[in-house]
């Protein structure tokens, strides 16, 4: 199991699909997780520390966990199968609760608590980007530094 970190979200062209890319803490690995659009204005909004005038669903999540007086320890992305990514919400007393890995993000990062992803997970689907392609991350990181949350809603909102 290896910590990760959010590198941020990104909307991927032609098909204008949102990215989450995480990488390892202490790795040279990414993952990226296409996600949706409502989820990616999520994350992004919390990275860019948005607070929106009304709760959004995490902030919700976060309050109601708060409020029964648990306590989410750590998100952990478990699984891949078929293309699809499974993670969980693991709360203290080890309760554990399935969730999408999109989700368990947006509220870890809301909570402050750390992202895992499975060793398995990063076998299969963890990149590793030459050092002629760091350049590229750090596009990546300008390119979050200049998006906003209205490029993630689609074209139906």
């Amino acid at each position: 199991m290896s910590e990760m970190r959010v590198v941020g979200v990104r909307v991927e062209l032609p098909a204008n699909q949102p990215i989450l890319l995480l990488r390892e803490t202490e790795g040279e690995r990414y993952l990226p997780i296409w996600i949706g659009s409502v989820e990616a204005t999520a994350i992004a909004l919390e990275q860019q520390g948005v607070r929106p005038a009304r709760p959004l669903t995490h902030d919700l999540l976060k309050d109601v966990i708060g409020a029964l007086g648990r306590q989410l320890e750590q998100v952990r992305i478990t699984d891949l199968q078929e293309g699809t990514y499974f993670a969980e919400l693991v709360f203290d007393g080890d309760i554990r609760v399935s969730a999408r890995p999109s989700d368990s993000v947006a509220l870890a990062l809301r909570i402050g608590v750390p992202i895992h992803a499975e060793e398995s997970v990063l076998a299969e689907a963890g990149l590793i980007i030459p050092d002629e392609q760091e350049d590229e991350v750090e596009k990546f990181r300008e390119f979050l530094d200049s998006v906003s949350p209205e490029d993630f809603r689609g074209a139906d909102t």
